[in-house]
């Protein structure tokens, strides 16, 4: 691959869904998460918690605080769903705590792998916008904080592979047309080459759902993390580009047309419909608004699905347990209300022949 190839490509929102910045970080006066007692755990939390609600911040009064172990399952997978916390963070929830942005944008967590985790997340393609964000609370938060830094390593971290400059950028990637040929295995090899990683839909140790991939930064001793950041969005540049050949290569296949109006179809009728069904519908779905199939659905309204019809947090948003059966039920009416019938262009419509045309 080429690094600078595709650099200058623009609006990439019809393949990059969204953005994460995540900075990690410890405190110098104790020890890693994985050696903490339970009051030194208490005693972060509420360093962190203090430091980050009685800053300077202009958004302080924005955060608030979570404390995880009060939380449901339904409440803490649905932090997972939504991609404001990790799997590994809920795996055990005592002594862990969040700070969540009033938007969700930002989230803190609290004595996870490391003591700080910073997020900064937004839709589509916001690499500097949101490393600036996320730099300017690591900022404000070292400056009260006395982050863990080593002049020869960088910022120390329980995992050496995070040692540096602590950060991974990540995109998340809709790529149904490199799926569909095939080409992923030979892309994933050929990134990790390069310093990169493709992953699943919740990051480390997952798998893709629907065709929707994580792309991050391996790399994080010896590189600056502008560097990092340049480097994911050139590459990201180029599977843009790459999935837009091979959905050209695919727009006029009669079978893969078929299997994006069927999704549609079942997405607009069905009574009943499992989580993993309606993610590869709403998959195929996508595909066919990327590829100008349907003039009435956009990118925010799927991409919005994707969240919501989520397991816990379908039942975290109507307030109660649901059984499957339920879940399957309410999923499926959610997604019929909220896909229009479309427009669909001319160029793919079966125009009906007059009887007098025939003859």
């Amino acid at each position: 691959m080429s690094v600078n190839k595709y650099s200058d490509l623009k609006n990439v929102n019809d393949v990059v869904i969204s953005t994460r910045i995540r900075f990690a970080r410890n405190l110098r006066e104790f020890p890693f998460p994985c050696r903490l007692s339970d009051e030194n755990k208490r005693k972060v939390s509420s360093i962190v918690k203090e430091a980050v609600l009685d800053g300077h911040s202009a958004i302080a009064h924005r955060f608030r605080y979570i404390q995880m172990s009060e939380l449901t399952q339904e409440e803490a997978v649905s932090l997972v769903e939504r991609h404001l916390v990790s799997p590994e963070f809920i795996s055990d929830r005592q002594g862990r705590g969040l700070l969540l942005l009033d938007d969700e944008s930002v989230s803190i967590m609290i004595n996870e792998e490391d003591h700080v985790r910073i997020q900064v997340i937004g839709s589509g393609m916001k690499l500097d916008e949101l490393y600036d964000l996320a730099d300017k609370i690591d900022t404000l938060l070292d400056e009260q904080l006395n982050f863990a830094f080593n002049e020869k390593l960088g910022y120390l971290t329980q995992c050496p592979t995070n040692i540096g400059t602590g950060m991974r950028a990540s995109l998340m990637l809709h790529l149904p047309a490199l799926k569909e040929s095939g080409a992923m295995n030979k892309i994933s090899a050929s990134l990790s080459k390069l310093g990169l990683a493709l992953r699943g839909l919740y990051g480390e140790g997952t798998e893709p759902s629907g065709a929707i991939y994580q792309l991050s930064n391996q790399v994080t001793l010896g590189i600056t993390e502008k560097e990092a950041i340049k480097n994911l969005r050139d590459i990201a540049c180029q599977l843009v580009t790459q999935e837009r050949n091979a959905r050209e290569t695919l727009s006029h296949n009669i079978n893969v047309l078929d299997s994006i109006y069927r999704s549609y179809g079942l997405l607009l009728y069905s009574r009943l419909m499992s989580n993993n069904e309606c993610m590869k519908l709403l998959s195929n779905v996508r595909f066919g608004v990327e590829m100008g199939l349907f003039e009435n659905i956009d990118f925010d309204t799927v991409n919005r699905l994707i969240i919501e019809i989520q397991p816990a947090t379908l039942m975290k948003n109507i307030g109660k347990k649901l059984s499957a059966q339920e879940r399957d039920h309410i999923r499926a009416e959610l997604v019929r209300t909220a896909l229009i019938q479309p427009k669909i262009p001319a160029s793919h419509r079966i125009e009906k022949q007059s009887t007098e045309n025939r003859e």
